[in-house]
């Protein structure tokens, strides 16, 4: 409110916490608000009574009592001035400063505002997508986005501190659906999401209890040193020398007695 007031040369004064004496004209206005268009509202408790259950909802009100401010207040001659609120206001002349153009009071009023950038589909918010035909120049490029939350059928595009378009999201461009509503229908499906994997979890964990037996222990298998051969080809130069040496002894043995004969 204060960032509206100063683009519009506008200046907030508060006044003291129940000291009523610097707003009087606002307090008779909801002292008239009081006495001539809640008492007759189902639901309403004033203070000192018991409480009420309520009946209506926030539009249903808004809608009641905006009827009741342009169709009946405004048309209740005051006692004092002898005028309606309507007639005198028309009479006094004044002209209340507003901004230079539709755009701009736009960009006062909407509030909320975020960043986003641009995509070859549109704009991406809030999980649906906002469209509009200038959006096409400005792919891949930051905008700044300004949004009703009571109405998120449209957001209002800004490029570099200048009105852009009106993106329009064909899903919701047919209906009013509140912020509100969105952040409730997306925590809503977190909360389902979240329970569905729960259960599968608890199927999963049950299921490998049942039917899950422990592995077996492993078993110690000793393995023994294989015995050490000796190569065939070893063997049989051994067994050839064996049988030369023999040979050699029997013919020393038979020389020796061929001597022996013949002293």
């Amino acid at each position: 409110m204060e960032q509206v007031a100063a683009d519009i040369g506008m200046e907030f004064v508060f006044s003291k916490i129940a000291v009523p004496r610097g707003r009087g004209k606002v307090e008779r206005f909801f002292r008239s608000v009081d006495q001539l268009f809640l008492q007759d509202v189902s639901g309403y408790s004033p203070k000192g009574y018991p409480d009420a259950e309520a009946t209506l909802t926030l539009p249903a009100f808004e809608q009641r009592f905006r009827t009741w401010l342009l169709e009946d207040y405004h048309h209740l001659v005051h006692g004092e001035t002898g005028f309606i609120p309507k007639d005198r206001w028309e009479v006094g002349g004044f002209v209340p400063r507003m901004p230079s153009s539709l755009e701009r009071l736009d960009l006062l009023l909407l509030t909320v505002a975020k960043i986003r950038r641009v995509q070859q589909d549109g704009i991406h918010f809030q999980n649906h997508r906002y469209m509009d035909i200038t959006l096409a120049s400005f792919v891949k490029e930051e905008v700044l986005i300004r949004f009703d939350p009571a109405d998120m059928g449209e957001v209002h595009v800004f490029y570099q501190d200048r009105f852009l378009c009106r993106a329009i999201c064909a899903e919701l461009s047919d209906r009013k659906v509140t912020l509100k509503e969105i952040e409730q229908a997306h925590t809503a499906r977190r909360k389902q999401v979240r329970a569905e994997l729960s259960t599968r979890e608890a199927m999963v964990n049950r299921y490998v209890e049942m039917h899950h037996a422990p592995p077996p222990a492993p078993k110690t298998v000793v393995v023994e040193p294989a015995p050490v051969e000796v190569s065939r080809p070893m063997q049989l130069r051994v067994d050839r020398k064996l049988v030369t040496l023999i040979k050699n002894a029997l013919r020393i043995r038979r020389q020796e007695r061929r001597l022996a004969n013949a002293s």
